[in-house]
C-alpha cells in the first residue's frame, strides 16, 4: 500500500514549506535557530496539516540527528525508555531528536518521565499539539522549551500546494491532466486551511476524474463532490470554539454587527446552537445591560424561537438577536457592581446585617431586636426613606455607579432629584 500523496511529496527543506513564513522564511527567529545548528527543546503549537511534522523532519535532518517520532494517544513510558536507550548505539552518535506528537495525550507520569531525559541532554525533544500548550503540558516542560504557533495556512499559499500535487501526480503516473477553471480555488477554499487534507482532495479528484483520450478530466463538479462541507477548523472541546465565542461576543460589545454575525455563522455552520445562544444570553446582560433593559427579554424570546425551530431555520431570530445587541448602547455597570461587591465578600468585607433590616416573622424575633425600627419606604414620599442597607463595616460603599447611557442617565436624574444627592463613586 503505497503511503499517502502528503507523504510522497512532503517538502525536504525550508524553502518548500507551505505557509508558516512568520517562522521558516530567510530571517525569521525559527529559521535562524535551525541555521545556528544548536536545536533547542521545541513546542509546535496549531492545527494539523500545516506543517508541523514537515519542518521537524528537515530540522532533524538538517541537524544530523537520527529522528524518532512518538504520537501522545498511544505511546508508552517504555517507549520514551526505548528510544533514549538508543543513545549509546552508533545510530545516536550525534544526539536523538524525538518528535512527539499529541503531547497533551501524556499523562503526568509519562511527561515527567520525558523531562527526566530531556534535563540530562539524552534527547532533544521537538512536541507537537493541537491544543493550547499552556494548558494541557507539564510546566516544567514548558518552562524548559520554546513554543511555537503555527497558522492555518492561507487559501493562496494552499492554492500553490494544489498546483504542485496535481503536477506531481502527472509526473509520477505519467499522466496528462485537464484541471477545470475553478477546482483549485474550490479545493484551498473548502480545506479550512490544512494543507494535507487539500493534496488529499487532489489525490481523490485525479483517482476519481474520467479519462477521455488518455487525458484525466478533473472537474469543479467532481471537486465539489469530494468536499461538499467547508472544512472550517472547529471543535467545541477546544480552543478553537472558545477562540470563536470569544470572538463573538467581543465583536457584540464592540458594536460591530457585521462581524458578530460572521461568528454566529461560524457556530452554526459548525451545527452549534446552544453555544451562541448562552452566550447572547449572557451578552444581552454584560455588554448591554442596563443601557437597554428590554434586551435580554428580546434576546431570551430568540433564543427560545431558535431552540424550537432547531437549524437551519434557527439561524433567522438568532440573526435578529446578535443585530439588536451589536447595535444597542452599552453598558457593563451591572457586572462591575456585582463584581465589585463578590470581590469585597472574598476579601471579607462582610459586617453584620442591620438589626432593622433582618427577618421579624417569627415569634421571639422582637425580643432578639429583630426588625425594629425599619421604615417601610412606600408609606413615605417618593417610596423612598433614607436609612442604612449595608453592615456597618461597609456602609459607604457604593457598587454601582449610573452608566453614561441615556437610559441609566434617566435613572441618576430621577433618583438625584428625590435622594437630593448624586451618585457618589465606588469606593476602594
Amino acid at each position: 500500500m503505497s503511503a499517502p500523496l502528503a507523504d510522497r511529496m512532503r517538502p525536504k527543506n525550508l524553502d518548500e514549506v507551505v505557509g508558516q513564513q512568520h517562522l521558516v522564511a530567510k530571517g525569521a527567529v525559527l529559521r535562524r535557530i535551525v541555521e545556528s545548528g544548536e536545536i533547542p527543546n521545541m513546542i509546535f503549537y496549531g492545527p494539523s496539516g500545516v506543517g508541523k511534522t514537515t519542518v521537524a523532519r528537515i530540522i532533524a535532518q538538517s541537524a544530523g540527528k537520527k529522528l524518532y517520532k512518538l504520537n501522545g494517544t498511544t505511546a508508552s513510558t517504555a517507549d520514551i525508555k526505548d528510544i533514549v536507550a538508543q543513545t549509546g548505539t552508533l545510530e545516536g552518535l550525534n544526539g536523538i531528536l524525538l518528535y512527539l506528537d499529541e503531547i497533551q495525550y501524556l499523562n503526568k507520569k509519562q511527561q515527567q518521565t520525558l523531562l527526566e531525559f530531556i534535563e540530562n541532554g539524552s534527547i532533544t525533544l521537538i512536541s507537537s499539539t493541537t491544543e493550547n500548550p499552556y494548558f494541557y503540558v507539564y510546566n516544567a516542560i514548558l518552562s524548559r522549551s520554546t513554543v511555537f504557533e503555527f497558522k492555518p495556512v492561507t487559501p493562496q499559499d494552499v492554492e500553490d500546494a494544489i498546483r504542485r500535487a496535481f503536477s506531481f501526480l502527472e509526473q509520477e503516473r505519467s499522466m496528462s491532466l485537464d484541471i477545470e477553471a475553478g477546482v483549485v480555488e474550490h479545493i484551498s477554499l473548502s480545506c479550512g486551511g490544512d494543507v494535507r487534507k487539500s493534496i488529499n482532495a487532489v489525490e481523490l479528484c485525479v483517482l476519481s476524474a474520467r479519462e477521455e483520450d488518455g487525458i484525466r478530466k478533473v472537474t469543479l463538479e467532481d471537486a465539489k463532490a469530494i468536499s461538499q462541507r467547508s472544512s472550517m477548523r472547529y471543535d467545541r472541546d477546544a480552543d478553537e470554539h472558545y477562540d470563536i465565542l470569544s470572538a463573538f461576543q467581543k465583536s457584540i460589545r464592540g458594536s460591530d454587527p457585521d462581524a458578530a454575525v460572521h461568528y454566529l455563522a461560524r457556530l452554526l455552520n459548525a451545527g452549534d446552537l446552544l453555544s451562541p445562544c448562552r452566550r447572547m444570553l449572557v451578552t444581552a446582560a454584560e455588554d448591554i445591560g442596563l443601557a437597554y433593559p428590554q434586551a435580554i427579554a428580546i434576546v431570551k424570546a430568540c433564543v427560545d424561537a431558535a431552540l424550537q425551530l432547531g437549524l437551519p431555520e434557527a439561524r433567522i431570530p438568532l440573526s435578529e438577536a446578535v443585530i439588536l445587541l451589536a447595535t444597542a448602547p452599552k453598558s457593563n455597570s451591572a457586572i462591575m457592581a456585582i463584581d465589585a461587591a463578590m470581590s469585597d465578600i472574598k476579601q471579607g468585607g462582610v459586617g453584620e446585617i442591620p438589626a432593622y433590616l433582618k427577618d421579624g416573622h417569627y415569634s421571639g424575633a422582637q425580643k432578639m431586636g429583630r426588625a425594629i425600627g425599619y421604615v417601610y419606604p412606600h408609606e413615605r414620599k417618593n417610596h423612598w426613606f433614607d436609612q442604612q442597607y449595608l453592615p456597618d463595616p461597609i456602609k459607604d460603599k457604593r457598587y454601582y455607579v449610573f452608566g453614561d447611557n441615556k437610559t441609566e442617565q434617566a435613572s441618576f436624574r430621577y433618583w438625584k432629584a428625590i435622594k437630593g444627592e448624586g451618585n457618589k463613586e465606588s469606593s476602594d
